[in-house]
């Protein structure tokens, strides 16, 4: 009801300041040239007719009806009063002052206009109230939404974040244990091409030859080739064993070592425990030597 009054009373005080300034207007400016009665009636005439229309339209805008007819003729009324309104205004030594005041009657107009644009817009309490309801619900799942989509894109970060770490820490371990390994495998390999190595081994080793040096191998780091199946073949007595390792062992110049001959013997397609193998290749070198 208060939005009612608030659209309803502006038009109203609006249309009786118009209805009062056009019949004044009406009486001074043709009550010099006529009785003061006529122009009175004049005015009436002119207002009344503005106000008749304008109740007829708020009666069919009560009945949710509209006459284009009764507007019209609304409208007409409005703008003849103007009319009177501006042309008293240019007879008039204060023609802006008076100019001022002439658009009151379409004033007016516009705002019963207006007010009956809101009551054919309006809506009941209940009706408000379910609307007032259904954006809030709106509101609060678009802030759960948003709630819940910054928690992922949060936790989505702190997974990223650790797992960049974790992979920064496993690099920087790879890059320290490859640095290590590259020293060490240097100072293996100065070491055994240094000029004193022969000499310690010679004197902590057996020579497996007359007049051959013993040769230090290094360890084997990066691919090797693979071991045949060792049941692929049947096992092999001592004598076998021994011949098979004798022939191998004295069959190149340097003999092999026990790593190259291990890698023969099983590269021949031969069957053998290492623990058989190496003490027969211990017994073919403590023979030779």
């Amino acid at each position: 009801m208060s939005k009612r009054v608030a659209t309803a009373a502006p038009a109203v005080a609006m249309t009786v300041v118009s209805m009062v300034l056009t019949l004044a207007v009406v009486v001074m400016w043709l009550g010099g040239s006529m009785p003061w009665q006529i122009a009175l009636v004049v005015g009436l005439g002119l207002d009344g007719g503005w106000l008749a229309t304008l109740a007829y339209e708020r009666r069919l805008a009560a009945q949710g009806d509209h006459s284009t007819a009764v507007t019209t003729v609304g409208w007409a009324f409005g703008l003849a009063a103007t009319g009177v309104l501006v042309a008293h205004a240019l007879t008039e030594d204060a023609t802006g002052a008076w100019l001022a005041v002439s658009w009151l009657p379409l004033g007016a107009k516009a705002l019963w206009l207006v007010h009956g644009m809101w009551e054919r817009t309006a809506l009941t309490p209940v009706a408000l109230d379910a609307i007032r309801g259904i954006q809030q619900e709106a509101r609060d799942e678009a802030a759960v939404a948003r709630a819940r989509l910054r928690a992922q894109a949060g936790t989505e970060e702190t997974r990223l974040t650790a797992v960049t770490e974790a992979g920064s820490r496993v690099a920087r371990v790879q890059a320290q244990t490859a640095e290590r390994l590259s020293g060490a495998w240097s100072t293996l390999e100065a070491a055994r091409q240094g000029e004193g190595t022969a000499r310690a081994l010679t004197c902590v080793t057996d020579r497996v030859t007359p007049g051959a040096q013993p040769r230090w191998e290094l360890p084997v780091w990066g691919p090797y080739e693979p071991v045949p199946a060792l049941d692929a073949a049947p096992a092999l007595s001592e004598g076998e064993l021994d011949r098979i390792v004798t022939e191998l062992h004295t069959g190149e110049t340097p003999p092999l070592s026990y790593r190259e001959l291990s890698l023969r013997f099983r590269a021949a397609g031969h069957s053998a425990s290492e623990t058989r193998l190496r003490a027969a290749w211990r017994r073919i070198t403590a023979t030779a030597s």
